[in-house]
């Protein structure tokens, strides 16, 4: 949604392809810096997705624009399907004003999450709301071309299921579990995903449904989508931190993503927990990932076993699910597992709370569905390894979006870039003159 300052939460993708071989796709970054003019139409079209319902006059007492210079950007507006006259409004002397509606259905957009071992896909209207979700498990870290072939099928499950087809199609947000350069946007880390020899291959998806690709990490875009339509809502300083196959933070400062100078701003997972610890494969020792990633976690439940013969886990095979049911269901060794991956992953979040003072800290990935029993010893450790003004400031809690958050930050990507120029909307071509 919006933060305190009435501003949108604001993306700059990391990296986007198929912006330049259509006018429409203007290689520029979609959301002005701070300070940067910004046309009269993106300003009052974002004012009437912020508002919902307003009218021409009220538009011109919000924006301070002559009532003639609304009525102009208005018609063009009423022009692209993206807003409609809706009725009239109680009138304060004169005739009763028109209402203006933004249209959340006139278009959609395909978020598309590519995780370690799945592929989600959520086709989104302009508010966020999920109209179609598709998931597949699989091999993506060891069969690319299986993964590529999941990915077009589940989009285009989508899309049938929409019943709207590319006509309508804004654009597709792609998340990777990977850092993502600016300079090299279809570059993915060797590390995470070898068998992909650091090619996302997304050109492929740009010329299969002829829209623009933004690309970003996957933590990045889960912090974007709780910051606009979940628990990070009205919040300017908070970090979202994925625990899954690997562990990242999305970190967001004055209501923007921070990526440092190359992407990799918010790597959590390979904090230095153990230096005596396992070998990590991005080379280091004793990393977060090490001791709370999913391979971890099986295997810490897998040596407990023997020490608990009637745990659920002993009859099932053993998944991060399968785990966290089985400890909301209150087996033993599966609440062990889970306290044990809360107090490595509290020495993490109180040296982000010391250096970093959030207002926020969001929990997001498979583990978090245990909640309170995650959350309860979290909080012991952060609480007894942080400064007390720290600790006092930051609310611990649990992602509004669970597992559909980070497809949905994919989508949220685009709905940034569209919102901050119209011209990226489908057969929208407004003056950018005004």
């Amino acid at each position: 949604m919006y933060t305190s300052a009435n501003k949108p939460l604001v993306s700059r993708p990391a990296a986007s392809i198929g912006l330049g071989s259509d006018p429409r796709w203007k290689p520029s970054p979609p959301a002005p810096p701070p300070g940067a003019p910004r046309s009269l139409n993106d300003m009052v079209l974002e004012l009437i997705w912020r508002e919902r319902r307003i009218s021409r006059a009220e538009i011109a007492r919000r924006s301070s624009l002559a009532r003639s210079t609304v009525s102009e950007i208005v018609r063009d507006l009423l022009r692209t399907g993206l807003v409609a006259e809706v009725g009239t409004d109680r009138s304060s002397g004169g005739r009763r004003p028109i209402v203006l509606e933004f249209q959340d259905d006139a278009f959609g957009i395909l978020g598309v999450d590519i995780g370690a071992s799945h592929v989600s896909v959520a086709l989104t209207d302009l508010r966020g709301r999920v109209l179609a979700w598709k998931e597949l498990h699989g091999a993506v870290r060891t069969d690319p071309e299986q993964t590529r072939a999941q990915l077009f099928a589940l989009c285009d499950q989508c899309l049938e299921e929409w019943g709207r087809g590319n006509r309508r199609l804004v654009g597709i947000g792609l998340s990777v579990p990977s850092p993502v350069d600016p300079r090299q946007p279809d570059r993915i880390s060797e590390v995470v995903l070898p068998a992909w020899r650091g090619h996302i291959g997304i050109e492929a998806l740009h010329h299969r449904y002829g829209v623009p690709v933004l690309v970003d990490n996957d933590a990045n875009l889960g912090a974007l989508a709780e910051g606009w339509w979940g628990a990070g809502r009205n919040v300017r300083d908070f970090t979202y931190i994925k625990v899954a196959t690997g562990i990242g933070a999305g970190i967001i400062l004055g209501g923007e993503i921070y990526r440092g100078s190359t992407g990799v701003a918010g790597e959590i997972g390979h904090l230095a927990i153990d230096p005596d610890g396992s070998p990590c494969v991005c080379g280091l020792r004793g990393c977060l990932v090490t001791l709370i990633g999913t391979s971890a976690l099986l295997a810490r439940a897998q040596d407990l076993l023997p020490e608990h013969p009637d745990s659920a886990l002993a009859r099932e095979d053993l998944t991060i699910d399968v785990i966290v049911d089985a400890a909301q269901a209150g087996d033993t060794l599966s609440r062990q597992v889970v306290s044990e991956a809360a107090e490595h992953l509290g020495i993490a979040v109180a040296g982000l709370l010391n250096l970093m003072n959030p207002e926020m800290v969001i929990l997001g990935g498979g583990l978090s569905r245990v909640r309170e029993l995650l959350l309860e010893p979290l909080r012991h450790v952060v609480r007894n390894r942080t400064l007390v003004t720290s600790v006092a400031a930051t609310e611990i809690r649990i992602s509004e979006l669970g597992a559909k958050a980070v497809a949905v930050g994919a989508a949220t990507l685009v709905l940034t870039a569209a919102l901050a120029d119209p011209a990226l909307f489908p057969r929208t071509q407004i003056s950018r003159m005004r």
